[in-house]
């Protein structure tokens, strides 16, 4: 489940997040002591970047955005399911098509991960929903 709640058009989004105990992820990381992957944490903030990105777009001229790199990535405590998960993207720079973001996921206030990621946008298939 995630929900956007707060948008700035082609800047910044925030979005809340969280993870089910009986959710599949959970299945091997790690059995007794799940924790949230740091590759789950990091899709999710370049999820909320992609909104960011989107959102400075006209309906229907939307480009896809894609991850093309992690510039740098942090993770300073473990997340746990059922912790609520908040996301942060802020848009540092653009180049093209190319958009770097400055991310940060935070629960109950204490930050869990920060990063730099770059997102590339991508024309869209015919038959990809709006």
């Amino acid at each position: 489940m995630r929900e956007l709640t707060k948008c700035e058009p082609g800047t910044s989004a925030e979005t809340v997040t969280s993870f089910a105990a009986d959710d599949p992820i959970f299945a091997g990381h790690f059995p007794g002591n799940p924790l949230v992957p740091g590759v789950i944490l990091t899709e999710a903030l370049a999820q909320t970047a992609g909104i960011a990105a989107a959102s400075g777009y006209a309906e229907g001229a939307r480009p896809l955005f894609l991850l093309s790199a992690i510039r740098s990535m942090k993770f300073f405590r473990a997340v746990r399911p059922g912790e609520q998960i908040e996301l942060r993207a802020e848009r540092l720079a653009q180049v093209d098509d190319l958009v770097q973001f400055r991310v940060e996921a935070s629960v109950k206030g204490e930050r869990v991960a920060e990063g730099q990621l770059v997102l590339s946008g991508a024309a869209k298939s015919a038959d990809a929903p709006e």
